[in-house]
């Protein structure tokens, strides 16, 4: 079984560096890489769209990336358990029309023995900005 280093129980160090190894990722936009830190399982909310498994994951993501363009995420520890770590985020994008976008959040994360992510529950709110408010 592949393992996605730190494994839970996580201390606050390891906590935030897979929050780290998040960010760098999703700033990729590489789908199929993103989607390797997940469960082949694994379960999502985002927004109101539920996805479960690595296939959706990578769907899901190819599809965001086609429509988000500019993509730039920055993530930030809140709070951590064993298993499990909370994160606020915040991350600029702009649309096919070129009207740019900031999106807060929280996420809500559960890693399995292997430290891959069997769980993530993602509350998102969109503000549109312009570009010169840009902070990413």
């Amino acid at each position: 079984m592949k393992q996605k280093h730190p494994l839970p129980p996580f201390t606050l160090e390891t906590a935030k560096q897979k929050i780290q190894m998040a960010e760098d990722a999703w700033n990729s936009q590489n789908p199929e890489k993103v989607s390797l830190a997940y469960t082949v399982n694994s379960e999502w909310r985002n927004r109101n769209t539920f996805i479960k498994g690595r296939d959706e994951i990578a769907t899901f993501l190819s599809e965001k990336w086609k429509n988000e363009l500019d993509y730039k995420l920055k993530k930030e520890y809140w709070a951590h358990s064993e298993n499990r770590i909370a994160v606020r985020f915040e991350y600029e994008y702009k649309n096919k029309n070129g009207r740019w976008f900031r999106a807060y959040g929280n996420e809500n994360w559960e890693f399995d023995k292997n430290g891959l992510m069997e769980k993530r529950y993602a509350s998102i709110n969109d503000l549109e900005i312009q570009e010169k408010d840009k902070r990413l």
